[in-house]
């Protein structure tokens, strides 16, 4: 009885330790988790911020924060915003209110962040709205890379 019953115990024990939730690492480890919220909060900063006379410092920016799809979806947005960008004036400032990583696995991470975006037209009163970003990040060279942007 003794035997069977540890058998039980042995056998509920592995089906907790290879459920999902224990092989997300965002629900385990804490300094990865914050190292990752950091560096992709931090560089969202930095690649939706501008001012009206360039985009240089975004762009170098998104060049090393950026690969894959996302990269591409920040170059057709880019494109976009250039051509009104220095006739209007135009300043962005973008800072990550909240991040909140989903999933942490190895090398992949999903996230989901708060922004709160400040621009400003020339003189004009400068205006906030907030956003809401899913993010797909790898870690790259010990550095993690945004690799999907979605709005949400």
């Amino acid at each position: 009885m003794l035997v069977l019953g540890g058998c039980g115990f042995l056998h509920a024990a592995h089906r907790l330790e290879s459920a999902e939730s224990a092989r997300n690492r965002a629900l385990t480890d804490a300094e990865a988790t914050h190292r990752v919220a950091g560096e992709i909060a931090h560089a969202l900063a930095r690649v939706f911020s501008y001012t009206p006379d360039g985009t240089a410092a975004a762009e170098r920016s998104a060049r090393s924060a950026l690969g894959g799809r996302a990269a591409r979806q920040y170059q057709e947005l880019l494109a976009r915003v250039r051509e009104d960008l220095t006739e209007q004036r135009v300043t962005l400032s973008t800072r990550a209110v909240r991040t909140g990583v989903i999933e942490l696995d190895g090398e992949r991470a999903r996230l989901l962040v708060f922004l709160d975006q400040t621009s400003r037209r020339g003189k004009d009163e400068a205006t906030t709205a907030a956003a809401q970003l899913t993010v797909t990040a790898r870690l790259e060279n010990d550095r993690w890379r945004i690799v999907d942007l979605k709005a949400r």
